[in-house]
């Protein structure tokens, strides 16, 4: 995976027109418009996806990108990028510092490098699949394994999990869990890269969400897979379990799931 270390400078080029498009209307009388899905977007989402994808198409005019906010564009290439230009654009509106800018990406359907970039508080953490992960730089790796009884857990909004399928199980996860925050977004994924805390559990979750993430958890030798335990790559079925251990990820889908 020697090449992927070749992309390294790039991303942070990209974080950085990222972060300084994000600073410019974060905490601003922002419009907020709905999308079709009902989701929330704004100029600083559109606005940063045209940047990194004009950015990309000038470096590496033969690779494939796919964002949130533009589609797909030469999706079946060998590299593609997948972007979210602002995740968590909720946070985003109402000031709240737990947004991010996931840039991730794949060679031949496999993510080998992402990064989560949160300009605000300054904060940039990437990640080689299998290798190294950093934050500012510096390489951190997860916490000491723990029980889910003692584990320190992020889950997704309250609301994806409301169904006959995982309630029960999403409520038995939150009570056992040491500590439980909610709706960290890609923010999450950063603290447990860097052993802030110890698991992560969503659903409902597109490419552009997840593909950036994954480099950065295994990068700093934690364990990240669907709820049926197979790699998460760019066909994703849109759940995820992300832990400082593969013993506490088990644990935690033998609780949500029953």
């Amino acid at each position: 995976m020697d090449y992927a270390h070749e992309f390294a400078g790039f991303f942070d080029r990209m974080a950085d027109a990222a972060g300084e498009i994000a600073l410019k209307y974060f905490r601003t009388d922002l419009a907020v418009d709905e999308k079709d899905d009902h989701s929330p977007v704004t100029q600083a989402d559109r606005e940063i996806e045209a940047t990194l994808r004009t950015m990309i198409a000038g470096e590496f005019p033969a690779h494939g990108i796919v964002g949130e906010e533009q589609g797909c564009e030469n999706e079946h290439a060998d590299f593609v990028w997948y972007i979210d230009p602002i995740d968590g654009t909720k946070s985003f509106a109402i000031g709240r510092p737990l947004f991010g800018t996931i840039i991730g990406l794949t060679h031949a359907g496999r993510p080998i490098a992402g990064l989560v970039d949160q300009a605000f508080t300054n904060d940039r953490w990437f990640g080689i699949t299998g290798e190294f992960a950093t934050h500012n730089g510096r390489r951190v790796k997860v916490a000491a394994p723990r029980k889910l009884a003692d584990a320190r857990l992020y889950v997704g909004s309250p609301a994806t999990f409301h169904d006959e399928d995982c309630s029960a199980g999403y409520h038995a996860l939150c009570r056992t869990a040491k500590w439980t925050q909610y709706s960290g977004d890609c923010y999450a994924y950063g603290l447990l890269a860097s052993g802030w805390i110890d698991l992560v559990v969503e659903r409902d979750l597109k490419p552009h969400d997840i593909v950036g993430v994954v480099p950065i958890v295994s990068g700093a030798g934690g364990y990240i897979s669907d709820w049926s335990v197979r790699d998460v790559d760019a066909t994703t079925d849109g759940t995820v379990v992300a832990a400082s251990s593969k013993a506490l990820a088990m644990s935690a889908l033998a609780t949500i799931l029953g």
